[in-house]
């Protein structure tokens, strides 16, 4: 049974939450982009995705994810564990030395949930075609997602991909573009100006759509739910989601500047301060 949008908002919370402490206890990580799309992938695993109980590599007979922008390892190991993929006392180690927790997911030690190690970016897309692609020659009807950072498109291989995807037809693939406008060195027109995004991946012949709202769970719910309507129509789905980097935390947001940057110790209360459900009862 599928969470309703109290219980999602909850647990965007706790996320949060979760995110913060993370980043703050080794004084390093990813908080901004982490937050900024912490409502895309609650939703993603609670209610969008078709998941099989446990985890196993092959993936057959479910929806399967690809994390491409692997530096918002914040984001998608708390929701990774709160989504029952591995014990949620074990984000206690993010980042700390021997831990299955580092600052970008890695496959080596097996970590329930990961199925690439996505430190470079620019290179998600096109693993996520090629489980597309399998997923078709295993006649397994199930979508393959994929989440990038806006600035990562400023990557080349991104380009060979995007246009392999439309001329093999890949059609079983939603690629989201996390379009906050920033990255760790300003805004992404400041560091390289990319033009219309959308147009961009027209004019490459993909199926588009945006999500305006896309720090909303409703507007997240609905935009993707017709992006999944698109899908097997023979071409591949992109979408634009617009979201804000820091979102949640007022002094994070309509900033680059906490894109890799953790909080001190009052920053810290501050944050949680702004993300208080059940006052912590929840916390690893």
């Amino acid at each position: 049974m599928k969470p309703n949008t109290q219980q999602l908002n909850d647990l965007t919370i706790q996320v949060r939450r979760d995110i913060l402490r993370m980043v703050h206890a080794v004084n390093s990580g990813h908080p901004g982009g982490s937050l900024g799309c912490t409502e895309f992938l609650v939703t993603l695993y609670q209610n969008l995705m078709e998941r099989k109980e446990g985890f196993d590599m092959d993936g057959i007979g479910e929806d399967l994810f690809f994390l491409s922008n692997g530096h918002i390892s914040p984001v998608f190991y708390s929701v990774l564990a709160r989504s029952g993929y591995f014990p949620v006392s074990e984000l206690a180690t993010f980042r700390l030395i021997n831990s299955r927790l580092q600052g970008h997911p890695t496959t080596h030690d097996s970590l329930p949930g990961v199925r690439i190690a996505s430190g470079s970016l620019g290179q998600g897309l096109s693993v996520g075609i090629g489980a597309a692609q399998a997923k078709k020659l295993n006649g397994d009807k199930h979508i393959i997602y994929t989440l990038h950072g806006d600035g990562e498109l400023q990557e080349g291989q991104n380009w060979e991909a995007i246009m392999y995807a439309s001329a093999k037809k890949v059609d079983n693939l939603i690629a989201t573009i996390d379009l906050n406008g920033k990255q760790i060195d300003g805004t992404t027109d400041e560091v390289l100006a990319m033009g219309s995004i959308r147009a961009k991946f027209e004019a490459f012949d993909w199926d588009v759509l945006e999500i305006e709202k896309g720090n909303d769970l409703e507007a997240i719910i609905a935009g993707m739910t017709e992006a999944k309507s698109r899908t097997g129509k023979g071409k591949p789905v992109c979408v634009l989601l617009h979201t804000e980097m820091g979102n949640g935390v007022d002094f994070m947001m309509n900033t680059h500047a906490w894109h890799g940057k953790a909080p001190n110790d009052a920053q810290l209360d501050n944050a949680l301060g702004q993300n208080y459900n059940t006052g912590g009862n929840s916390d690893y």
